[in-house]
């Protein structure tokens, strides 16, 4: 058995909370500490439900560890890249391969095999680019892979049909052809829990089934401290784990390839009937359309969701309110991605760019995840930028209460925050200074005073 004492509790008039075997039993005001039972003392600090982060690519943040960071902060231009390459390259064997990632147009342009060739014949390089939709090889990683042959969709290729060394959409294939070792996901689960998040939404989408009981397999062996929500198609089994669910199916819509109107509908129908929601990945003005036309006519499932959001137009905010979809999105992408966003985003889009506080006083159901690795994965520097945030003039910036609420919702129903209450799971973060403090607060691991995970301590520091 546990006790805080001397807490400002979230949303409620006690101090104290007692939590024993995973589950909070008791809140209240002067409650004294049981014989042989662990006790803190908040000494005033704000206790709130953990922090989960509502959408998270866990894999693909645990691999950016072995990565070089190409984006457009470590490397501003051409030269930059090259000279990033180049040195990456010398501590690498002969047969290895070099990863870089977070890569954007503003860097060196469009990028081809060619392009890396000039850059860096050997060894193999392969480059994701920032939003996590394409991979760009060189010459040397095209033929390792036999890439001129593969006769997937995602292989972009010239006039001639030579692929040209972009892939797109095909993490797993690569994955699979590339034989890569599964990243260690310890060091990135104990350096969230510094943090305070006791949860994640894993994002990734068309998971497979061993792919999915890889990722619980992490949870039950306590890799990950967390627990974790997944995102999966219809048909994947739970895998008996503890701290480990099965969310809604994620769907990814590009321009490009964008589906009909009635092939939409009849695939989240197909997932509806599956008994699971959909989480809909939109980042343009088209993409939300489409979503939306094709929801009403499937019809609304309890948990549907927008990912990301980046354009909702102001005619779309009423709809959102009054069907109860969710709206999950990355409040530091307009700071972190400012200058492009100046020079790429038409003038006509600027007004409905990344909304924040005019969702939530419209009533959408707002909740916040930090898209890492595309995005910071420090949530409070999404609380940071949540507060601070000016893009084009339009003030959409939210309190800091406000913005940490972003990160306490349930993890099926991510804009609802979750109760310090007798009967819930004692998932709990504990900051060091009260409520009105937080906005002026330093955002670092010092804010932590401790992080519970169904009881566990799992952070506290000295």
């Amino acid at each position: 058995m546990t006790l805080i004492r001397n807490a400002r509790v979230f949303r409620s008039t006690a101090t104290d909370v007692r939590w024993d075997d995973g589950n909070i039993t008791e809140c209240g005001t002067g409650l004294r500490p049981i014989s042989g039972e662990d006790d803190i003392d908040a000494r005033g600090g704000w206790l709130l439900p953990g922090l989960h982060d509502h959408h998270i690519h866990l894999r693909a943040l645990a691999a950016r560890a072995r990565s070089i960071p190409v984006g457009p902060a470590e490397t501003p231009d051409a030269d930059a890249f090259a000279d990033r390459l180049r040195t990456a390259a010398r501590d690498l064997p002969p047969d290895g391969w070099l990863r870089g990632v977070g890569y954007h147009e503003s860097v060196a342009g469009e990028l081809d095999r060619w392009s890396l060739d000039r850059m860096l014949e050997t060894p193999a390089v392969r480059v994701q680019h920032r939003s996590g939709a394409l991979w760009t090889l060189n010459s040397r990683a095209c033929r390792l892979l036999e890439l001129d042959d593969c006769p997937l969709p995602g292989v972009e290729r010239d006039h001639t049909g030579r692929a040209v060394g972009r892939l797109w959409r095909m993490d797993a294939w690569l994955g699979e052809r590339l034989n890569a070792a599964k990243p260690d996901p310890a060091e990135l689960s104990a350096w969230a829990a510094a943090l305070g998040v006791t949860g994640f939404t894993d994002a990734t989408p068309d998971l497979r089934q061993d792919e999915v009981d890889a990722l619980a397999e992490d949870v039950a062996q306590g890799r990950i401290l967390q627990r974790v929500h997944c995102m999966t198609p219809p048909g994947i089994v739970r895998p008996e784990s503890p701290r480990f669910t099965l969310g809604p199916t994620k769907f990814l819509l590009d321009d490009p390839t964008l589906p009909t109107l009635p092939e939409l509908t009849d695939r989240f129908r197909v997932v509806h009937e599956a008994g699971k929601p959909v989480a809909v990945h939109c980042v343009t003005r088209i993409q939300l359309i489409v979503t939306i036309a094709a929801l009403q006519d499937a019809g609304i499932r309890d948990g549907d969701r927008i990912e990301h959001g980046a354009i909702i137009p102001s005619e779309s905010l009423e709809w959102l309110r009054t069907q109860g979809i969710t709206v999950v999105t990355q409040p530091h992408f307009p700071i972190e991605r400012a200058e492009q966003y100046a020079r790429a985003v038409p003038a006509e889009d600027h007004p409905d760019l990344w909304r924040l506080g005019s969702l939530l006083a419209a009533g959408v159901p707002v909740a916040a995840g930090t898209d890492a690795p595309f995005g910071d994965a420090d949530p409070w520097r999404v609380v940071r930028a949540s507060t601070e945030r000016t893009l084009f003039g339009t003030q959409e910036r939210i309190s800091a209460h406000e913005a940490v609420t972003l990160f306490l919702g349930h993890p099926d129903r991510p804009a609802v925050p979750r109760p310090i209450a007798p009967g819930h799971a004692a998932d709990l973060t504990l900051l060091r200074v009260p409520p009105q403090e937080l906005p002026t607060a330093s955002t670092s691991p010092d804010l932590i005073a401790a992080t519970i995970i169904a009881g566990q301590p799992v952070h506290v520091p000295g």
